[in-house]
C-alpha cells in the first residue's frame, strides 16, 4: 500500500475500528494513535481526536487524544533540540522563512506557540521542528503544548461529539469559550513567573 493509498484509507469509520480491535489494552490505542502523528504528520490529528471522542466519549476521548498530542508533539521538540545541530537540520538553519519564524518564537515566546498550537490545521510537526531549533526554553514549549493541544482537542472533541449542541445549547459554547480564556490566562502568568525566576538568577 502506497502512501495515497493509506491516506485514502484513513477514515474515521477505520480509525474507529482500529481502537476497538485494541480495546482490550484500555486506553493505549486512544493515546498512541495521536502520539504517533507527531511522527508521522500525514495522519490526519483531526479525525483520530473524534475517533477518540466516539470511542471513549467527550471526557475519556478528550484526556486520551490531549495526553498522547502532548507527549508526541514534546518528544519531537526534544529529539529536535538534542540533535538539531546535526547534518539533517542544517539546511533548515540556513532558510530564510526558517529563520525569521525561530526569532519570531524566541522574541514573543508562549503566546504564539499557544495560538498555533490551538487551531487543528497547524502543521504542528514544523511548529514542533522549528522550536527545537530555535532558543525558546524547554519550559515555556512544554507549557505551550499542553495549554494549546488542550484547546485544540478540547474543541474538536467537543464540536465532533455534539455539533448540533454548539447551537442548541449555547451555554457550553461559552463554557468552551471561557476554557480558552482561562488557559491564555493561566498560561501568560505563569511565563511572567518563570521570566522573573530567571530575571533573579541572573
Amino acid at each position: 500500500m502506497d502512501l495515497f493509498s493509506f491516506k485514502e484509507w484513513i477514515t474515521l469509520e477505520h480509525i474507529m475500528d482500529i481502537i476497538d480491535r485494541y480495546r482490550s489494552f484500555g486506553p493505549l490505542p486512544g493515546i498512541f494513535l495521536p502520539f504517533l502523528e507527531a511522527f508521522l504528520p500525514f495522519l490526519p490529528l483531526f479525525l483520530l481526536v473524534l475517533a477518540n471522542a466516539n470511542a471513549f466519549g467527550l471526557g475519556w476521548g478528550f484526556l486520551f487524544s490531549w495526553i498522547g498530542a502532548s507527549a508526541g508533539a514534546f518528544l519531537v521538540f526534544l529529539l529536535v533540540r538534542r540533535f538539531g545541530e546535526a547534518r539533517f537540520f542544517r539546511f533548515l538553519h540556513r532558510n530564510k522563512q526558517v529563520q525569521n519564524f525561530m526569532n519570531w518564537v524566541e522574541k514573543h515566546g508562549f503566546g504564539p506557540l499557544f495560538l498555533l498550537l490551538c487551531f487543528p490545521f497547524t502543521p504542528s510537526a514544523i511548529v514542533n521542528i522549528v522550536a527545537g531549533l530555535s532558543r525558546v526554553s524547554v519550559y515555556q514549549y512544554l507549557l505551550a503544548t499542553i495549554a494549546g493541544k488542550a484547546v485544540m482537542i478540547f474543541i474538536i472533541s467537543f464540536i465532533g461529539y455534539d455539533v448540533v449542541s454548539l447551537v442548541t445549547k449555547p451555554v457550553r459554547t461559552g463554557i468552551a469559550i471561557g476554557v480558552i480564556a482561562i488557559l491564555w490566562y493561566v498560561g501568560k502568568q505563569v511565563e511572567g513567573r518563570m521570566k522573573e525566576k530567571v530575571q533573579n538568577r541572573a
